[in-house]
């Protein structure tokens, strides 16, 4: 059974919806633009639906809690998405935020709002934080209870003081995706297969 290859993001609204669907076009993927809102609208199963209907990969998923305590909407569908059998998730854009309730978690590498990689984890704006390999955001309570290969931590995706805003490419979101693709081993694997399909060919 053939997987499909997801990244999440945990952040809904019209800026990363707009970032979000720059970006997978850019890279020849696809956004789930139905995911998008604040909060997240569409259930797990809905979203999965929409998944496994999309022609290419990587797919992009969108999450919004809307400040909700603990785990909400948005992170209820996180979690199916993340371990239905069919998803292959590739890594986890974790979105930093002034969330009220301090929910926060472990990532493996932030990127600042200068697009500079960082061991600290970063706040809405980018600006580097005190503590090492953590974020504060709205829609990140359940993500160490995930099993995936990578979390990257960024600010407000399209905003940041206007250092990722889209008319300037969105460099710091679009450079979170790549580290994905890259830890994942999914353009490796790309690679392999046009490589596989071309000497079949010849």
């Amino acid at each position: 059974m053939k997987k499909r290859r997801v990244i999440l993001v945990t952040d809904g609204d019209e800026f990363a919806w707009r970032t979000i669907k720059y970006i997978s076009e850019q890279i020849g993927g696809r956004c789930i633009c139905r995911s998008h809102g604040n909060p997240t609208r569409l259930t797990g199963e809905e979203l999965v639906e929409f998944i496994l209907q999309t022609p290419y990969d990587p797919v992009f998923v969108m999450f919004d809690d809307s400040g909700a305590i603990g785990e909400g909407v948005g992170e209820q569908a996180l979690k199916y998405v993340a371990t239905h059998k069919q998803i292959e998730v590739l890594g986890v854009i974790a979105v930093a935020s002034k969330t009220r309730q301090h929910e926060w978690t472990k990532v493996d590498v932030c990127i600042n709002r200068d697009g500079m990689l960082t061991e600290y984890g970063v706040d809405k704006n980018g600006i580097c934080e005190l503590e090492i390999g953590r974020i504060n955001g709205d829609t990140v309570y359940c993500l160490d209870q995930l099993n995936v290969p990578i979390i990257v931590g960024i600010g407000d995706i399209g905003k940041m003081n206007y250092k990722d805003h889209i008319k300037y490419g969105s460099p710091i979101t679009r450079k979170a995706v790549e580290i994905i693709l890259e830890r994942s081993g999914y353009y490796d694997n790309k690679a392999k297969k046009s490589y596989t399909n071309f000497s079949k060919t010849e």
